[in-house]
């Protein structure tokens, strides 16, 4: 990755200054590598390899397809899908050139792969239309596909790159507590709506304040149809709390720089958590502007001549993390959100009027967050929330 070359505005560049309060150790980000050496790792050319293997990930079962130097196949079989299978597959191959899709299995076994000398391409099947547009597809002519893209040019393929193991296990926590907080929702949803089809209605309150106390008032029957439901929402409730007592340690003692994160009004310990595991090296992207097109919160752009339609945002990147974002745009705007620069440039765009103005602003503020993280995570600086209205107030008064 070539050197990053960063430049501010007072319109574009989120609040901050030198002079750093935070600890010394949270400036240097924990997964930081040399940016030198990686720019020198990519701009160099590599050989054709002797062996070239795709291998197309199933949930039981993989089939792969081995070529060698001139692109001929050589044997195209299946494997189970299993540490065991691979390791008795691939660690008595020689090491190769191994294309694989991105999926639910591609973190575990490109790290396996690894670990067994060979070079590993996870490709994005999203953006390799030869695979999903073709109109011969099934697992042994996408595996040859696979094989026959990584030999010629692995960035045919979008080559992606999964996560650390540590980092996954601990985002496994955070989509564990997800699914948690979805199926409270569920019931809590199914509990109002049951009670209101029977001409009665609960009392208003949180998600994580519902439970039986919440029935008094209601008839008989009706409390004995919600007692089991609210009985393990209440204890739903009490192991999400005890997921966001462990995250908030994890925060703590193996992640410092999420504290970094936190500095901004409606960003918790769950929202800097996500995003530093997501991310895992901010020296990924050379610009921070980059972090939300990775997030799929950038509109996506169809030009044509003059026609310049406004279409919906790519979606593209982590579904959860940018629901969080989301979130954290929500709190900043809202009305017990505190005084900020990026408050106002919102609250801007939402006054412009339109039938969706405020959705956009919602969607925009989440990206200048996105990148706003991005900016403290790297240099380490102090926010300063109101730094531009101050600089401006300033040179009025100067002038």
């Amino acid at each position: 990755m070539l050197p990053r070359k960063r430049t501010r505005s007072a319109k574009e560049e989120p609040a901050m200054k030198k002079n750093s309060i935070v600890a010394v150790e949270l400036k240097k980000p924990r997964h930081r590598k040399g940016a030198k050496g990686r720019a020198s790792q990519r701009s160099r050319s590599t050989p054709a390899p002797q062996q070239t293997i795709g291998v197309d990930l199933g949930d039981k079962s993989s089939c792969y397809c081995v070529l060698d130097a001139a692109g001929e196949v050589q044997s195209e079989r299946t494997v189970a899908t299993t540490k065991k299978g691979m390791t008795q597959t691939f660690g008595r191959i020689g090491p190769s050139r191994i294309a694989l899709e991105v999926g639910t299995h591609s973190p575990w076994v490109s790290r396996l792969l690894r670990d067994l000398g060979h070079e590993v391409i996870v490709a994005n099947a999203r953006r390799v239309r030869a695979i999903t547009a073709s109109s011969r597809k099934d697992d042994r002519m996408d595996a040859q596909m696979l094989a026959r893209l990584a030999r010629v040019d692995p960035g045919l393929l979008c080559p992606i790159r999964h996560r650390g193991e540590k980092a996954q296990q601990h985002l496994a926590l955070i989509k564990a507590r997800a699914a948690l907080v979805e199926g409270r929702t569920a019931l809590v949803n199914t509990a109002r709506g049951l009670t209101k089809s029977s001409g009665e209605r609960l009392a208003s309150c949180d998600t994580d304040r519902m439970g039986v106390h919440q029935l008094e008032g209601l008839p008989a029957e009706m409390q004995a149809v919600l007692r089991p439901v609210l009985e393990v929402v209440e204890a739903m409730t009490e192991q999400i709390q005890g997921y966001d007592s462990q995250l908030a340690e994890i925060a703590r003692s193996e992640y410092p720089e999420t504290a970094l994160l936190e500095q901004i009004s409606g960003v918790g310990p769950l929202i800097a958590l996500t995003f530093v595991l997501t991310l895992e090296d901010p020296q990924r992207f050379q610009r921070s502007r980059e972090v939300g097109c990775y997030l799929g919160l950038r509109p996506t752009r169809r030009d044509s001549g003059e026609s310049q339609p406004q279409l919906r945002i790519t979606k593209e990147g982590d579904v959860y993390l940018r629901m969080l974002l989301v979130q954290g745009a929500h709190c900043i705007l809202g009305r017990r959100g505190p005084d900020t620069d990026l408050k106002r440039w919102g609250l801007k765009l939402a006054e412009r009027g339109g039938k969706n103005a405020k959705k956009r602003a919602i969607v925009a503020v989440a990206r200048k967050l996105a990148v706003l993280l991005h900016c403290l995570w790297v240099s380490g600086e102090v926010y300063e929330p109101l730094r531009h209205s101050q600089a401006r107030a300033a040179q009025k008064i100067a002038s």
